[in-house]
């Protein structure tokens, strides 16, 4: 068994761990974030425009390195797939997967399949077709091209590559080498016992603190969102105070289902949660039209494929251009930060696959889905423009988190189709709840995985640790709300990511140092 990292451990008299820390990486970490609390509650106009300039600044000087990163990443992941170490068992030859192929896809999707989606589903396209990025006219067929193409570069390979960079990385250690299920372990063979030391201390703090801000970011995006809905059915009215309010409310129920344990919360939550994604994507399937949706997957597809190269490696170095700023590096930046926190599940549930089928389930078929998911509210989003009824591109110009609710409500009514009134509430109602249970899921996974950082690798620390960073999680959301909006929210997804976009290069190294070394 591999050494442990530092943990203090507290017991009751009945034996029983009340808690199971990493002193210096919990303390660390703790530190770093309240710190950031306390200097933007100090001075919220101050930080409002400190948060923008950090953006701009960040994205202006490290746009490149962000781009260069999630490409070098994904080249490597195929190099994997295609070389001998593809046929690797993460967990040895004898290993047996736990999942049905089935359900190891099912649960990948669900892994990605986050409020983010909900968020941008409909917001994303819409917006490119009025402001297309690569220089097209404004609701053009090129501007509807350029929409699709770009949307699928944000959530496709690159976004699915990073994932699996991270979860290859813990599974292998993890599985191969009996090491912690921590980040800090993946760079063994670079830093040898010194991992259990100072520098593993903080390369576990600089994960533990990515992913905080990076969940935190989802946060803030579901809550905009869900005040969003709430204000368009009933008229609750969208401000900071109803935000803050909210994320207590659902923080609460996330707390809810951590103390509720894995397989009675987060379990069933998770299970309730896709089956309303579902039923919400049918919806919009069969209501919408249905032949534009289904043509305009193919299309997209191609779309995509035919002008990959040329999107991934786009950095508007002649157009001299602001656009990518706020997103492709504010996208590639959130990734890299979520990458702790969807890597290790998705590591969690990979036992017994060979790395070949690590890479190729993940790339193919969880990006697959996301792309089904994307085009069928994106095209439907679309075809209201394209058909002449309007009004979408001035909800997202206006109120991005509001877009999918007006989308909902307008659909029938382009498809010549007449709802109830009590129906299009229903599904309004319905939108809302699927974005409340991914917030709860989200929260409550998330501070599973920091606490499982923090724990030096435990898979399994104390409740009271979750609840305090499923704690972390909300205040640092309302914070991010209340200082600067979404703007706050994409600068915590980028300076958060920049750190850790350096580790995960070093990955690459450590990575493939041990297969060279393993498998002569």
């Amino acid at each position: 068994m591999a050494k442990q990292p530092n943990v203090w451990c507290y017991t009751n008299r009945h034996g029983k761990t009340l808690l199971s820390f990493n002193p210096v990486v919990f303390g660390s970490s703790t530190l770093l974030i309240l710190g950031f609390v306390i200097i933007a509650l100090l001075s919220l106009d101050q930080f409002a425009t400190t948060v923008s300039a950090l953006q701009s600044g960040i994205a202006n000087q490290f746009g490149w390195l962000f781009v260069l990163t999630v490409n070098l990443i994904l080249g490597y992941l195929v190099f994997l797939a295609c070389s001998r170490y593809g046929a690797i068992r993460l967990g040895g030859e004898d290993s047996v997967p736990e999942f049905s192929r089935l359900s190891w896809f099912a649960m990948l999707f669900s892994a990605g399949m986050g409020i983010g989606l909900l968020f941008y589903s409909v917001a994303e396209p819409i917006y490119h077709l009025t402001a297309p990025p690569h220089g097209a006219e404004p609701f053009s067929v090129g501007a509807y091209e350029d929409a699709v193409k770009t949307t699928f570069l944000h959530w496709g390979f690159h976004a699915w590559g990073i994932y699996t960079l991270m979860a290859l990385g813990l599974a292998y250690f993890a599985y191969n080498h009996k090491q912690p299920l921590s980040i800090r372990a993946i760079f063994y063979p670079l830093l040898g016992e010194r991992i259990h030391r100072w520098p593993g201390n903080v390369i576990d703090t600089i994960a533990a603190v990515a992913t905080l801000f990076g969940v935190a970011t989802s946060l803030g995006l579901g809550v905009s969102q869900i005040n969003a809905g709430l204000n368009h059915l009933f008229g609750l009215p969208v401000n900071a105070a109803v935000q803050v309010g909210l994320i207590v409310i659902i923080t609460l129920l996330a707390t809810v289902s951590v103390v509720l344990g894995l397989k009675k919360g987060i379990k069933q939550l998770s299970i309730a949660n896709m089956v309303m994604a579902i039923v919400l994507l049918l919806f919009v399937l069969l209501i919408g039209p249905t032949l534009f949706i289904l043509n305009g997957f193919v299309e997209n597809t191609g779309l995509y494929l035919n002008d990959f190269f040329k999107l991934s490696f786009w950095n508007e170095t002649y157009t001299q251009g602001e656009w990518q700023n706020g997103w492709t590096i504010f996208y590639w930046g959130w990734w890299i930060a979520w990458a702790p926190f969807v890597g290790m599940f998705i590591a969690r549930i990979s036992r017994g696959r060979t790395i070949r089928e690590l890479i190729s389930g993940v790339l193919l078929v969880a990006t697959l889905l996301t792309f089904v998911w994307l085009t069928v509210f994106g095209n439907a989003a679309l075809y209201i423009e394209l058909i002449g009824h309007g009004g979408l591109a001035n909800a997202v110009n206006e109120d991005m988190a509001r877009s999918l609710f007006v989308f909902l409500e307008q659909l029938p009514a382009a498809m010549g189709i007449t709802l109830p009134i009590f129906i299009t509430t229903v599904v309004g109602v319905l939108a809302c709840l699927v974005v409340v249970t991914f917030f709860v899921t989200s929260s409550d996974s998330g501070s599973l995985v920091i606490d499982i950082i923090t724990a030096g690798g435990n898979p399994h620390p104390p409740v009271a640790q979750r609840v305090y960073w499923a704690s972390m999680e909300g205040i640092v959301a309302a914070v991010l709300l209340i200082g600067g909006g979404l703007t706050a929210l994409q600068t915590a997804a980028i300076s958060t990511g920049l750190p850790f976009l350096f580790l995960m290069l070093l990955m690459i190294v450590s990575l493939h140092k041990a297969f060279a070394s393993d498998h002569k």
